[in-house]
């Protein structure tokens, strides 16, 4: 019999996969402990997961029996059969099975919706489908862990306990899966940030982080490196309040459309936001004074800090927070200059990616169902940037109804070194704010007209940049980004003053200098300097000392042998002008 190939590829037959394993969980599940009550088994990004109702306390070892009995079901290849009923008979059904969250799952369904059931074996849950078609086309399962899960998200009812799991076509492609969550461990930008005193985040701020000394340095060179950048490409700087009042958001659409994500303050009597986008004060900016045709494009950028409520439990290192700066630019332009603009971001968006060494992926996010405007002015919007992805040649994908609610936009998702994709630079066409704040200009033809808008970002968030950063580096940053780029080492106290001198020469030269001239053995030191992920290692002992040598250490590059001082200064300094990856 021809071995089945199943396309992992395709997300749809993934996502049915992954659905599919959940069941086979919930199975197992019930047949280990059968008072255990059912709530819901989805498929997610890289696995899935079940939530169940059991007074047993779910631990490892469980995990490994769960995962045993799994095997069984597979092995016994069910078909998967659906069926339907009408909801009186649905709910009969469930309350016989004593489960409880399918009565009020099904209760909660519209009057004339389809209810659907899926049968493998003796066992039958409520789901609206696809399945595979039968249990034993599941070939890789691993359970992965057990979290607390509220019913439906709901603080205010019962604890659920969720499995997570994972599955693949192969037992190797599952063993490749796992081994690169094992290094993504490793790389994990909290652990890191804290060896190497990047960063904190303190109970007193849930959600706001602390940039500490190391995580500064950092912070700052990509501040230089975006304001370098963008000089070059005619963007203006500009710096607004991060408190407007009221009404301004009730003119940009947010109040309407965002308040839930947003924080509020009083002054003087008069409701308050803290912004959490910067386009509003551009806007204002823009407002001041009238322009004409012949002062377009205008590029306004700004490295703003906003505010965004984000649930507790969502939150995580410098990756999710409640407070983060956005490299926002807003740029105003004429309608004939909307294809060459998106094209200038796009080459922008694909230098600063390619000097990190990363790949991405584009898609084209359309109208969302929670929007403003009308339907002419989101499909030329929308054309508009389809066109000039058609115009520069490269692929996207189209993902439906994921726009902002004032505008459609190109999403620009980076992969890192674990293959990860993380969503950072957008470029979003906007014909709505424009008319909202009643923006002009004075045209060719002497008469008032609209201007037309881009919001875009590169980084997108730069604490979340610095967090991907980290983590696609394992903490061992570019030389122009690593917080201490050449640590002098004595192996003795006797060459100190040299050392001293030569840390001092570095310094003056821009370097980013540590002379570590302490009584402790060589092998110690070098050892801890490769610990806190130092560039560039250089040892110093009597023979240096003699020559005015140093011997260098490369992370990347390894030993490097005997160097003049003059030499190593000269070769860092150009490392860093290229800013060598």
């Amino acid at each position: 019999m021809a071995k089945e190939k199943i396309n992992f590829e395709d997300e749809q037959v993934r996502l049915c996969y992954r659905h599919t394993t959940s069941h086979i969980l919930a199975q197992a599940v019930k047949k280990l402990w059968p008072e255990a009550k059912l709530a819901i088994g989805p498929a997610i990004d890289n696995g899935f997961y079940y939530d169940f109702d059991l007074e047993h306390k779910f631990t490892d070892q469980d995990l490994l029996k769960i995962q045993k009995e799994m095997k069984k079901i597979i092995q016994a290849n069910y078909p998967l059969e659906r069926f339907e009923l009408p909801r009186e008979e649905a709910i009969a059904k469930m309350k016989a099975l004593n489960e409880d969250y399918k009565v009020e799952l099904i209760e909660d369904l519209p009057e004339d919706e389809v209810i659907s059931f899926y049968q493998q074996g003796d066992f039958v849950d409520l789901c609206a489908g696809p399945h595979m078609e039968r249990t034993g086309q599941i070939k890789a399962v691993k359970l992965q862990s057990v979290a607390g899960a509220y019913w439906r998200g709901d603080e205010n009812r019962k604890m659920l306990q969720r499995i997570y799991g994972t599955c693949f076509p192969s037992q190797a492609e599952l063993d490749e899966y796992l081994q690169k969550l094992e290094e993504a461990k490793k790389r994990d930008h909290r652990k890191i940030g804290k060896e190497m005193d990047l960063f904190a985040i303190y109970e007193e701020g849930p959600g706001f982080p602390f940039f500490l000394p190391n995580g500064m340095i950092i912070r700052n060179e990509l501040e230089t490196f975006w304001r370098q950048e963008h000089r070059k490409r005619g963007y203006q700087e500009i710096k607004t309040p991060l408190i407007l009042n009221e009404q301004l958001w009730h003119t940009s659409g947010h109040w309407d459309h965002y308040k839930d994500n947003m924080y509020f303050t009083k002054i003087d009597d008069e409701d308050y936001a803290i912004k959490p986008m910067n386009c509003p004060g551009s806007l204002l900016v823009y407002k001041r004074k009238m322009y004409s045709y012949r002062d377009f494009p205008i590029r306004l950028g700004e490295l703003g800090q906003v505010h965004r409520h984000e649930l507790s439990g969502a939150l995580h290192g410098l990756m999710r927070v409640r407070t983060f700066t956005q490299d926002d630019s807003h740029i105003f332009m004429l309608p004939e200059q909307i294809t060459d603009e998106i094209l200038g971001v796009i080459d922008l968006i694909d230098y600063v990616y390619n000097l990190f060494g990363f790949q991405y992926h584009v898609e084209l996010s359309t109208r969302p169902e929670d929007s403003m405007g009308s339907e002419e002015d989101w499909e030329k919007a929308t054309n508009a940037l389809r066109e000039a992805m058609e115009k520069k040649g490269k692929e996207y994908t189209v993902n439906e109804g994921d726009g902002a609610f004032y505008g459609p936009k190109l999403d620009f998702h980076l992969e890192d070194c674990l293959g990860r994709t993380w969503q950072c630079g957008t470029i979003q066409l906007d014909f709505q704010m424009p008319q909202r704040f009643d923006l002009t200009y004075i045209g060719a033809d002497g008469e008032k007209h609209r201007p037309i808008m881009i919001h875009r970002v590169v980084f997108g968030s730069i604490e979340r940049f610095i967090g991907i950063l980290t983590e696609h580096f394992a903490g061992k940053f570019p030389l122009w980004l690593a917080p201490v780029q050449v640590k002098l080492l004595t192996v003795t106290e006797k060459f100190a003053d040299y050392a001293q001198e030569t840390g001092r020469l570095l310094e003056e030269a821009g370097l980013r200098t540590v002379v570590d001239v302490r009584n402790e053995k060589i092998g110690y030191k070098i050892r801890q300097a490769r610990n806190e992920r130092t560039p560039y290692i250089c040892i110093i002992g009597e023979r240096e000392a003699e020559a005015g040598t140093l011997t260098v250490r490369s992370s990347k590059a390894g030993e490097l042998g005997e160097m003049k001082v003059e030499e190593l200064k000269d070769k860092l300094l150009k490392e860093i002008a290229n800013k060598d990856v």
